[in-house]
């Protein structure tokens, strides 16, 4: 009975051996045919990852790009500003250098034109005789107002061209001026118009007053009279002509 009991025991571990090695085999096979599962979901796992990797390098590449075409564009911008500018001072220059040119320019033609208006030194000698023949002895009775003479009949002067070239505020020398001496007179010219002196000037104005003194011609008193600035009370009768 014992011999039984140990042989039914025996079966039973040596089935149970059998069978766990049996089991043991089947679980590698098992894993074997697991593996290619896990390969591909591992495989599915890591797309995400490799197109994320690629859009941020795509980004990456076109920012780089951006950049550089914002970089090219600020370098073209500075050098048409950079042009420009110099194109800008150039044209200042050049203005500059016309005005200049310019006001040289008519500063010779002015200079120019004073040398010839100046009289040679027979003429000046003429135009000394004829204001020295014209001195007063005795201004207070020696001259007349245009009123005294029955008022001025001459040529009238237009508005806009007495205020801008005639008054108290436009004064002139008469040395160098176009000057003759009509009926014994002396008479310059001023602005295209002339001036005959009707009335003598004063004893104690200077000799030579009519080529050092500023004077001005202005309408008082219904006529055109010649003021000296530097005798501001006294005034000349003169007549005007074309």
């Amino acid at each position: 009975m014992k011999a039984i009991g140990i042989t039914r025991t025996a079966l039973l571990v040596l089935l149970f051996g059998v069978s766990g090695l049996a089991h043991a085999r089947q679980e590698p096979q098992n894993d074997k045919q697991q593996n290619p599962e896990q390969k591909q979901s591992k495989q599915e796992q890591a797309k995400p990852e490799q197109q994320h990797a690629q859009q941020q390098q795509g980004q990456e590449k076109q920012q780089q790009h951006a950049q550089q075409q914002q970089q090219q564009q600020n370098k073209a911008t500075q050098q048409q500003q950079h042009a420009q500018q110099q194109n800008e001072n150039m044209q200042k220059e050049q203005h500059a250098q016309q005005q200049q040119q310019n006001q040289e320019k008519k500063s010779q033609q002015a200079q120019q034109q004073r040398v010839n208006a100046q009289p040679t030194q027979q003429q000046h000698h003429v135009e000394q005789t004829a204001w020295q023949q014209h001195r007063a002895q005795s201004w207070q009775s020696d001259h007349r107002t245009w009123q005294q003479r029955g008022g001025y009949h001459g040529y009238r002067i237009p508005d806009d061209r007495y205020r801008g070239y005639f008054g108290p505020s436009h004064g002139f020398r008469i040395y160098g001026l176009p000057f003759l001496v009509v009926g014994g007179y002396p008479r310059f010219q001023y602005e295209g118009y002339w001036f005959s002196t009707i009335d003598p000037w004063p004893e104690y104005w200077a000799d030579d007053w009519y080529d050092t003194d500023d004077v001005y011609v202005t309408y008082v008193d219904s006529g055109y009279y010649l003021f000296n600035r530097r005798y501001p009370n006294v005034g000349i009768a003169v007549s005007i002509s074309m």
